[in-house]
C-alpha cells in the first residue's frame, strides 16, 4: 500500500550525493512547509546517503520559507563508523539554500545497554475521547488534512481565544491514511502540534522555527504516538519548546527541542 508520507519524503538519487527532494503540497501551515516535514524530507535523503537504518540525532537550521515546489538536497557523509554515520546536507532551490542539516544515523534498539528513565508519561485521556483540532476555515488545507491528531481537552482552549495559561500541549499523533509511525515520521510528529505559546499568548500568528533537533530513542510500537510539548522560557523575542514522545507500549521513542521566534504580541 502506498502512503502519502512516503510519497512526500521519497528522495530520488541524482548522483554524487545529490537527491531530488521536491517539497510537496499540503504538508504546510498556511503555505509554508512544516519544519518537521522538511526535517523528514531532508533526513530521508541523508539516511539514504548514510546507508543506515534510522536517524539517531538530527538538527536543522531554517534559512528561508519553503512553499511547495522543486528542490534538491546535497548530502555528504563526513564520518562512517562501525555503529554510526554522520551526514551534513543542504536543501536548495533556485541556487539558494533553504535549510541546512547535520545528522547521525544508525541503530536505535532501545533494549541495548543499561536502562534508566525518570520521564513520566502525561496524564492523558484515551485517544478516542480526545477532540481533533478543528480546521481553520480561513486557511487552505495543509498539514492537518494529512494527520489524525487528538489534543488533550485541557490544551485546546486557545482555539476559542481563552489560553490555558500553561505553555503545554499534549496529544496523540498518527496518519489519516493509516500509515504506521516509524522513526522517520517521528521527525514530523515532533513539529506537528500547535505551538505551546498559543496556550500562553493566544493564536498570534506565525512562529518561525530557527533551529530544530530530534533525538530518536527507539522504534515505535504500532499505534498512535503520545506527545507532550512544553516551554520554560519566552524571552528576548525567542522561545524554546521541548517534546517527549511515547509509543503505545509506553516507551520513550523520541525527544525534541526547537528554538523559534516569539509570536506577535508575546514580547
Amino acid at each position: 500500500m502506498s502512503f502519502e508520507f512516503d510519497h512526500a519524503t521519497r528522495p530520488t538519487p541524482l548522483g554524487n550525493g545529490v537527491y531530488d527532494t521536491p517539497v510537496e503540497d499540503r504538508w504546510d501551515i498556511n503555505g509554508n512547509a512544516n519544519g518537521g516535514y522538511l526535517l523528514a524530507l531532508v533526513g530521508n535523503a541523508m539516511r539514504a546517503e548514510s546507508g543506515r537504518a534510522h536517524p539517531v540525532s538530527i538538527s536543522m537550521h531554517y534559512l528561508s520559507p519553503a512553499p511547495a515546489g522543486p528542490a534538491t538536497t546535497t548530502c555528504e557523509v563526513v564520518k562512517a563508523g562501525r555503529r554510526l554515520s554522520t551526514v551534513v546536507a543542504s536543501m536548495s532551490r533556485d541556487g539558494r539554500d533553504v535549510v541546512r542539516s547535520i545528522g547521525t544515523f544508525g541503530d536505535v534498539d532501545a533494549s541495548i545497554g543499561a536502562q534508566s528513565n525518570t520521564l513520566v508519561m502525561p496524564d492523558m485521556v484515551a485517544f478516542e475521547d480526545c477532540p481533533t483540532r478543528p480546521a481553520n476555515p480561513d486557511m487552505p488545507p495543509g498539514l492537518g488534512s494529512r494527520l489524525d491528531m487528538r489534543l488533550h481537552p485541557d490544551d485546546i482552549s486557545f482555539t476559542t481565544n481563552e489560553p490555558a495559561g500553561i505553555a503545554r500541549v499534549r496529544g496523540y499523533f498518527t496518519f489519516k491514511d493509516g500509515r504506521p509511525v516509524d522513526t522517520l515520521s517521528l521527525l514530523l510528529a515532533a513539529d506537528a502540534f500547535p505551538p505551546v505559546t498559543f496556550n500562553l499568548f493566544g493564536m498570534k500568528g506565525w512562529v518561525p522555527t530557527i533551529e530544530f533537533t530530534v533525538h530518536v530513542r527507539g522504534v515505535p510500537a504500532p499505534g498512535p504516538i503520545l506527545c507532550e510539548f512544553t516551554s520554560s522560557l519566552t524571552q528576548g523575542g525567542y522561545w524554546e519548546e521541548d517534546g517527549v514522545m511515547w509509543d503505545s507500549a509506553g516507551n520513550v521513542v523520541a525527544m525534541s527541542r526547537q528554538l523559534a521566534l516569539s509570536p506577535l504580541g508575546a514580547d
